[in-house]
């Protein structure tokens, strides 16, 4: 299959920019950048302090030259010719305009043959956990932050760029008074990161009624909550750097197999399990998430563990976790990932199609997902690629 073949252009759920260099600075007073981002020269190079600390999340924050989009495409595909990533990843183009630019991003869209794209971050999902105990940096750096993107990139740009604000929700306030300044300028989705929080009076579950004014507003706005692959400061007990980042590859520094390239899905799970368990969508019944580059792997496994719990938890749920699982949440599966197996277990209503471009573990270009679907009719390949993000992506009515 091929994009000649469709009748429609597909929307894709999970592309990316790169940020400006003023991105973390922009809106942030100066009193407050060293508690939040400054940028600093070492060797030569140019780095982000973020709350005092230098960021490895990325070779090269200032994006210029970048590595090319997919460049380790055939290295998460498993790799057959055996090749370094490290040689993958040589090859550099100097930073082109649609990965800083609205107007050019939104040319580029065209002849991508796409209709749409959610936008998230880069280093904006990485850097909350490097100030999480700061919880009133936390919530400046989230403020200014989501005002750069709008400035820069639009939340809803010619209806076919949709920027997603990021949430931390460490000062429930601030949190929620952004979704109703963010709703309040258009914003379709918002997108935050799979992981405990951290609050004044100490880490508590994102679904703990302590937070349900944010979660009260994104209700009634119905607008999509994207749980996107972040650093989510998960613990390899010891096993391994704890740092999201392809850092290590990038650098020369891969030194074998870790379970640390887990850490995505062990995060995403950990939080779409508690959802249900915590009865977010029990007190919230219009919420809508959308898991989107955590990958599918756990899924089967998850469907499993709530049926156990289910039948240990004497009437806790209503109706039973799996259903409350696939009617409120979407999942984005990997590219390398089997759709076909995410599809029957959640139904091809619930399964979106995302590419991570233009990132190097992403796809090459975004529609060559399309062999994914080869064994999808025509009506399942079109909910999958337009239908179900389409509906995300449009507020529920009040």
């Amino acid at each position: 299959m091929t994009p000649e073949d469709l009748d429609f252009k597909p929307f894709d759920a999970d592309n990316h920019y790169y940020e400006a260099l003023d991105a973390f600075t922009r809106h942030v007073p100066a009193e407050m950048q060293p508690r939040v981002v400054q940028w600093i020269e070492k060797d030569g190079r140019k780095y982000h302090l973020v709350g005092g600390q230098i960021s490895h999340a990325v070779v090269n924050p200032t994006w210029d030259p970048v590595a090319m989009p997919g460049a380790l495409h055939e290295y998460f595909k498993g790799n057959p010719e055996g090749r370094s990533p490290m040689d993958m990843l040589k090859e550099r183009e100097p930073l082109p305009d649609y990965y800083m630019n609205n107007d050019a991003r939104a040319a580029l869209l065209e002849t991508q043959g796409l209709q749409g794209v959610w936008l998230f971050p880069t280093l904006g999902v990485l850097y909350e956990e490097l100030i999480k105990d700061d919880v009133e940096a936390c919530a400046v750096m989230m403020s200014a932050f989501n005002q750069w993107l709008l400035e820069d990139w639009g939340y809803a740009y010619q209806d076919t760029i949709f920027g997603a604000p990021y949430l931390c929700l460490g000062d429930v306030d601030a949190a929620a008074a952004e979704v109703d300044k963010v709703v309040a300028a258009g914003a379709r989705v918002v997108v935050m990161r799979p992981a405990p929080v951290t609050t004044p009076a100490g880490v508590l579950s994102p679904f703990d009624p302590h937070f349900d004014p944010v979660w009260s507003r994104i209700n009634e706005a119905g607008i999509t909550v994207v749980v996107h692959a972040a650093d989510s400061g998960y613990s390899t007990q010891g096993y391994a750097d704890n740092r999201f980042s392809a850092a290590g590859i990038s650098k020369g520094n891969y030194g074998g197999p870790s379970i640390g390239s887990f850490s995505i899905e062990r995060a995403a799970q950990d939080w779409l399990i508690q959802a249900v368990f915590q009865k977010i969508f029990d007190r919230f019944p219009r919420l809508r998430v959308a898991s989107v580059e955590n990958g599918s792997d756990f899924l089967r496994p998850t469907f499993r563990k709530f049926d156990q719990t289910a039948k240990k938890s004497f009437g806790w749920f209503t109706d039973h976790p799996v259903d409350t699982f696939k009617a409120n949440v979407w999942m984005n599966p990997f590219w390398e990932d089997d759709v076909n197996e995410v599809a029957e277990l959640m139904g091809p209503d619930h399964v979106i199609f995302g590419s991570d471009w233009p990132h190097i573990e992403g796809l090459p270009q975004p529609l060559d997902y399309l062999v994914e679907l080869k064994e999808f009719d025509a009506v399942d390949q079109k909910k999958i690629l337009l239908d179900n993000v389409s509906y995300l992506n449009t507020p529920l009515p009040a």
